[in-house]
């Protein structure tokens, strides 16, 4: 059970980060919970990381590292985010195994827009799987890494979990690892399309919005699950609390059934896809520039 310091009910965000600054403001860290930051040129990087049941009890999230990058928003089309591009792939880099085929899985609903982060960025990810060694050589994709990259629904739509159509595709094409892409929650409303967060610990498709499904991580998938995501919504009641100054617990509990969204949520997904499309991209493809992944991949 969380003794987590608040009266109010647990939030609902899936961001390490907003989990752990109650402790780091209290300064009182529970064994096992470390939180460092790190400079990558000028973008600061910061890692909650989780090594005791004790800590990940306490935060609500299991045994891990959590990396949070801050960006600029991603709706504003006129920043280059180039530095912060550089540092999510040098992040997510570090998370996989030096060799063997990577699946990317795109979660979510493509026909929500908060929830399409996932399939948006499959569609712009640079899939290699497919092409031959001979034909590889011939238009010079011969040392790029095998990738093959899915965006299998929602079970609405599908009728089959996510997680039984990944574990089918890691059975059948065994990969050396999983990168899941999926759209966030946070408390925070400035962290909406603004906070990207890796972590080597998987996903539960879901569970910030209360809709949690199964896992997707090394023990259910039998192979490292590095996952990526950026918040895209807040739950009613903590966004109430945030600009009324109120404790969440007194707020009507039917607001927090409402989940909030910036109404440039449009823009606000397409830009994030490409980000992170480019962040992932460039992590498993290093010896490629960003001008030419963007010119594979349009």
């Amino acid at each position: 059970m969380s003794d987590y310091p608040s009266s109010a009910p647990f939030p609902r965000t899936d961001l390490a980060l907003e989990l752990a600054q109650p402790y780091l403001k209290s300064g009182k860290l529970p064994r096992g919970l470390r939180v460092h930051t790190r400079q990558h040129g000028a973008v600061e990087i910061t890692c909650v990381q989780i090594d005791s049941l004790e800590a990940a009890q306490q935060l609500h999230k299991p045994c891990g590292k959590y990396i949070t990058i801050q960006t600029p928003p991603l709706w504003n089309s006129l920043l280059d985010p180039q530095e912060e591009i550089d540092a999510a792939a040098d992040s997510i880099r570090q998370m996989l195994p030096s060799h063997g085929g990577i699946l990317v899985v795109g979660l979510g609903n493509s026909g929500v827009t908060p929830d399409a982060l996932g399939p948006q960025v499959v569609g712009r990810t640079l899939a290699t799987r497919h092409l031959g060694d001979e034909l590889a050589r011939q238009i010079g994709l011969d040392s790029l890494r095998k990738t093959a990259a899915i965006a299998p629904g929602v079970m609405g739509q599908t009728g089959i979990e996510t997680g039984e159509i990944v574990l089918a595709l890691v059975n059948f094409i065994r990969p050396a690892a999983v990168i899941s892409i999926d759209a966030l929650a946070a408390q925070d409303y400035s962290r909406l399309g603004s906070t990207i967060q890796i972590a080597n610990t998987g996903i539960s498709p879901g569970s910030g919005v209360q809709n949690s499904r199964k896992e997707l991580s090394e023990h259910t998938l039998g192979v490292p699950v590095i996952s990526v995501g950026v918040p895209t919504v807040i739950d009613g009641a903590t966004l109430a609390a945030q600009f009324t100054g109120q404790d969440r617990g007194k707020i009507d509990p039917e607001a927090a059934r409402a989940m909030v969204t910036p109404r440039e949520v449009d823009r606000m997904i397409g830009h994030a896809a490409k980000f992170i499309s480019l962040a992932v991209n460039k992590a498993l493809y290093p010896q490629l520039s960003l001008e030419e992944i963007s010119f594979l991949c349009a």
